[in-house]
């Protein structure tokens, strides 16, 4: 049987022929190619800023609803900070249901958590002053010192846990090192939202404590663990 002229040639529809979004050999894929590098971005964490990321924050507000849908498939919810422009995925809240989980959990350590809860302090300080959230090394150091005793007797070995903190939230891009300076960073906003009001006081009330020897720093405090990226 002879087909019509119109349909000679036309296999857009034909089985095993690529969509016209394929990039590559077996592509079988929807979005567009600039899409598809936000959602890789998003899915490499920690987050997707809009001042590191400046070519990727406009397409993902005018491709959220796709992105969305793509990280839904995954149980993954996607956060978004228009006015910060800060965005991040978390697991998705899916109640009883038993699903796989992407993203891994890291334990912060008490250290680690004394280290963040004086980030996010020092970053809402910074903004209500309309200013750039800047700390060095050595203003970490000296506050975690505060807590040495509360954590150990040993100094070596809490001189190494300090270290290995500041170099824990370097690597998770919570701190972003200043150009031009050696031991100067840059609080990220993505921070802002990780940690509510209610989770600050509370960390607050409880490292005073611990500070004070009131308390145990072995206890899990709120927002003592993090989501990181897979």
């Amino acid at each position: 049987m002879n087909l019509p002229e119109d349909d000679i040639g036309n296999t857009s529809g034909a089985e095993g022929a690529p969509p016209p979004t394929a990039l590559f050999i077996n592509d079988s894929g929807e979005l567009a190619l600039d899409t598809r590098r936000t959602l890789v971005q998003l899915l490499a964490g920690p987050s997707l800023d809009g001042r590191r990321h400046a070519k990727l924050w406009p397409l993902l507000l005018r491709d959220e609803i796709a992105l969305r849908k793509r990280l839904s498939e995954l149980f993954l919810d996607l956060v978004i900070d228009r006015d910060m422009q800060v965005a991040f995925t978390r697991q998705a809240d899916t109640g009883d249901l038993e699903v796989p989980l992407l993203l891994r959990r890291a334990q912060l350590t008490f250290i680690d958590s004394v280290l963040v809860l004086y980030l996010r302090q020092r970053l809402t300080l910074a903004e209500a002053h309309s200013e750039r959230a800047v700390v060095s090394t050595e203003e970490m150091v000296d506050h975690l010192t505060l807590y040495e005793r509360a954590a150990s007797t040993d100094r070596a070995g809490f001189t190494k846990r300090v270290q290995a903190s500041v170099e824990k939230v370097k690597k998770h891009n919570i701190l972003q090192k200043i150009r031009g300076s050696d031991d100067r960073y840059e609080i990220s906003p993505t921070l802002k939202l990780l940690f509510s009001a209610e989770d600050i006081q509370s960390l607050t009330v409880l490292y005073q404590r611990m500070a004070a020897g009131e308390a145990d720093p072995g206890r899990q405090a709120p927002g003592d663990d993090s989501e990181d990226e897979a």
